[in-house]
């Protein structure tokens, strides 16, 4: 089933194949996929900057790894550089030989060895769109969009890329990666960052995975320091400019190069509108307004609010705007209604608290060693140099400028 992703509704390269696959070979392959992933997590196969598809890990939890090593290093007054690079096709190109060379490589059996090869051969696959239904291919290459399989699958067969990376810093999330780096000079990020580019195009050449250039965007991050207006370019093996934006959707959040999240926050706002639930406020009951909003306008708000919390007063206020309307509408509130009134109406906190509260859920996890590695780092209990009345509580080490 063709789905629209996004650009010209007549172009194919626009949408993403999902594969329809039935119901009982998903429930078995889950049971494989939970067999392998728990080996590969005990064995600690994957790559430490890999989030895809992982316990623990997430689009926000890879967010927050990038944006401190960024702001970070922006703090220092450095130059930062990345790349996003978007892979054409990614799924589709699986190459199975190569794919099960590094299965056999991680040390899978040749029973093993022999189901998975026998998974991806006698494949078929047609299309279906608007009712009706083309005539049946082979399938030679890929994995299966929409299987359970497939996403661990792909994250075993690119693994290694973190390795082609040189000076730079990279994640990973599936299929989506990301490619950074800083320094005091930008002629010589840019440098590195070129370096970089060039080695992890050989290394995805080697898995026959191409490079997408026109959708590879790259960005300087910079609050305070000149940039020149026109910076050399960063280029493909093929000789193509890759182009520097100053906003970018990145794991569901947009960046822009000053991270000051104003573009993501416009985006939440247009996401969110509640005019169409306060027009049409009197065909719902109380129980199914309530219901409405936590499915529909929350997700939206909580989703990376840890990740846009350091975004100015004056944006975040923007959100609050809306999460009023929100109660309101449920509560059916006047606006003179003081706030404290109107979320004890629903028995609902703040935005910002509910920010605090992912927050410090975040730093719980980090502290019980729930989170990715990569976070859990940079989360360092403080030992006293001496006993105090506050020694009983957990104090955490905080970073050097």
């Amino acid at each position: 089933m063709p789905l629209f992703k996004w650009g010209d509704t007549l172009d194919p390269n626009c949408y993403r194949p999902i594969s329809i696959l039935p119901c009982l070979s998903k429930v078995f392959e889950s049971q494989v996929n939970k067999q392998i992933t728990d080996h590969f997590e005990s064995h600690r196969t994957f790559s430490a900057m890999q989030s895809g598809f992982r316990a623990g890990h997430g689009c926000t939890s890879a967010t927050l790894k990038v944006l401190n090593d960024i702001i970070t290093d922006i703090d220092k007054r450095q130059y930062c550089a990345a790349v996003f690079i978007d892979l054409a096709k990614a799924f589709g190109s699986v190459n199975h030989h190569i794919l099960i060379g590094r299965l056999n490589s991680l040390g899978f059996s040749n029973d093993c060895l022999a189901w998975f090869t026998n998974y991806f051969s006698d494949r078929v696959q047609c299309v279906k769109s608007e009712g009706l239904l083309s005539g049946r291919l082979a399938v030679s290459m890929g994995v299966p969009q929409g299987s359970i399989l497939g996403p661990t699958l792909f994250s075993v067969y690119i693994n290694d890329v973190a390795l082609a990376a040189g000076d730079s810093l990279i994640h990973l999330y599936a299929d989506d990666t990301i490619l950074y780096t800083s320094g005091p000079s930008l002629d010589t990020v840019l440098t590195n960052l070129q370096t970089s580019v060039n080695a992890i195009q050989l290394f995805f050449r080697g898995l026959q995975l191409l490079l997408n250039a026109s959708k590879t965007k790259c960005m300087l991050f910079n609050r305070s320091l000149p940039t020149p207006a026109c910076p050399p370019s960063i280029t493909t093996l093929d000789g193509f400019d890759l182009e520097y934006v100053g906003n970018y959707k990145y794991l569901g959040v947009w960046l822009d190069c000053k991270l000051t999240f104003q573009t993501h926050i416009k985006h939440l706002q247009s996401k969110s509108r509640t005019g169409f639930l306060l027009h049409n406020k009197a065909s719902f009951t109380h129980a199914a307004k309530h219901t409405l909003v936590k499915l529909t306008i929350l997700p939206i708000l909580d989703f990376g609010d840890v990740i846009y919390k350091i975004a100015s007063n004056t944006l975040l206020n923007k959100l609050d705007a809306v999460y009023h309307s929100a109660i309101r509408f449920v509560t059916k509130a006047p606006y003179t209604t003081h706030l404290c009134d109107l979320y004890a109406l629903v028995g609902w906190s703040s935005l910002h608290i509910r920010c605090q509260t992912h927050w410090l859920q975040v730093i719980y996890k980090s502290l019980l060693g729930e989170a990715p590695s990569y976070l859990s780092s940079l989360v360092t209990i403080a030992t006293p140099t001496r006993s105090t009345r506050s020694s009983r509580y957990i104090s955490l080490v905080i970073p050097k400028d």
